[in-house]
């Protein structure tokens, strides 16, 4: 009788069923596309880094010869130079992703507890639609969004932007499909025999496990409202974002082409660094939200 071949094992006991060959050919595989995914940020940094005579030589090379960080310094000139203070556009930046980060998690996590937790007629409808609603661009929005937003009077306010963030989906569908997956209806029908209220098993029984899925919805809206750049529903220089001067430098000729390379770094500096101190929660989130018992 043929000995039963031994299963290597790992020190968390998850056994494995590939070889040491497989587990170095998709290690190498992962490293290579690594790499190539850090590409266009390397490539960002390297014009950056390039003065104009670099940066305007064809074909272009992903290597600097001479490099300079007077890029950076002329971009803080110009910014200096803006008869909005460059503090204001920072500021307006910092106010509407934070108003709009909170409200998208605070909207967004009561929606898909009521979803996944409580039983109400045309429950499914409503999670359908909101699965619908990730198929269209928000592009495809702005239209109606600009009717509603005239309607009640809050175009040209930062509400204009604050408030369609407040109706993201995608968050709302992570932390559903992460509630039903995380969540055990016992520990809430427990916790309801006691005495709880609704809002408090939400708040301190549901959140809690679901840590991972509204870190995630936080680092999303996080992104998508800090690279909001000319909204068509803000019309005031002095209520449009830091993206936006940015790209009013980066747009004013060849001679601010450095200008605009380091403006490319100092607006991904922060989502990048976000993400990568939050990642672990990302890939748990994403793992576990097409997940159910």
């Amino acid at each position: 009788m043929a000995k039963p071949k031994k299963l290597r094992t790992r020190s968390h006991k998850v056994v494995l069923n590939r070889s040491a060959g497989g587990d170095t050919g998709i290690t190498i595989f992962l490293v290579l596309m690594g790499a190539f995914m850090f590409l266009p940020m390397l490539y960002a940094i390297m014009q950056s880094l390039k003065p104009l005579d670099e940066l305007w030589m064809f074909p272009p090379r992903w290597y600097v010869v001479n490099p300079t960080l007077s890029n950076f310094s002329d971009l803080f000139s110009l910014m200096n130079e803006s008869w909005v203070p460059f503090s204001r556009y920072i500021f307006n930046t910092v106010f509407i992703t934070a108003c709009g980060t909170l409200g998208n998690l605070v909207f967004g996590s009561m929606a898909a507890y009521a979803l996944a937790k409580l039983k109400f007629p045309g429950r499914n409808i409503f999670f359908q639609m909101i699965v619908m609603s990730l198929m269209f661009h928000q592009t495809v929005h702005q239209v109606t969004h600009f009717i509603i937003l005239s309607a009640i009077n809050v175009v040209d306010t930062y509400l204009a932007i604050i408030l369609p963030a407040l109706a993201g989906t995608m968050g709302l569908y992570l932390m559903k499909q992460f509630m039903e997956s995380s969540v055990s209806d016992a520990v809430l029908e427990s916790a309801r025999l006691d005495g709880a209220s609704e809002f408090r098993c939400f708040l301190v029984i549901a959140m809690p496990m679901v840590k991972p899925a509204w870190l995630t919805l936080i680092i999303e809206s996080f992104k998508g409202l800090w690279n909001t750049g000319a909204s068509i529903y803000i019309h005031s220089e002095q209520l449009k974002t830091f993206n936006y001067a940015i790209q009013q430098i980066v747009t004013g000729g060849i001679a601010r082409a450095g200008a605009g390379a380091a403006a490319t770094v100092v607006m991904m500096i922060v989502p990048i660094t976000v993400f990568v101190v939050s990642q672990s929660q990302i890939i748990e989130t994403m793992g576990s939200s097409g997940m159910k018992d």
